[in-house]
């Protein structure tokens, strides 16, 4: 799939400026995991599946979070259909949607808890769900918190 020429120099700019990693939301939800007292890693590779990675990561507990933007997953709510190169677009929307499946049962295959969330959730309502996903695992799996 060849990338089109850009519709304007105005939105080939503002698609560069666009963040895969540390977004606002993202942000937001990982200092409230912080403050409440949670330790993860951040975009850690999926194992055996080159070219992706988890954005928030309990490795002993096996929980995957992913914070999804709602242009670039294809939110049900928010999701937008560009007008120009309309064709192309979907076609890579399309594949940004299969590739999330995919990953989800690849990890969901592996013993992983798979949370996705999207841009617009409130951060305290995923923070809370996060917690609540690493509290309900076997606590023999990890350390005591002090």
């Amino acid at each position: 799939m060849s990338r089109p020429v850009p519709s304007s120099a105005a939105v080939s700019a503002r698609m560069r400026r666009q963040s895969s990693r540390d977004t606002a939301p993202e942000l937001a939800v990982r200092r409230l995991l912080h403050a409440a007292g949670l330790r993860y890693r951040l975009n850690v590779p999926v194992p055996g599946m080159s070219r992706r990675t988890i954005d928030i990561t309990f490795g002993k507990d096996r929980i995957a979070v992913f914070m999804d933007g709602c242009f670039w997953h294809g939110c049900p709510q928010h999701a937008t259909k560009p007008k120009a190169n309309a064709d192309w677009w979907r076609t890579k929307l399309d594949k940004n949607m299969a590739r999330d499946r995919e990953t989800t049962r690849h990890l969901e295959q592996d013993g992983w808890t798979v949370l996705r969330f999207w841009e617009h959730e409130d951060p305290a309502d995923v923070a809370r769900a996060i917690a609540a996903a690493r509290n309900s695992q076997p606590r023999t799996s990890r350390p005591k918190q002090q």
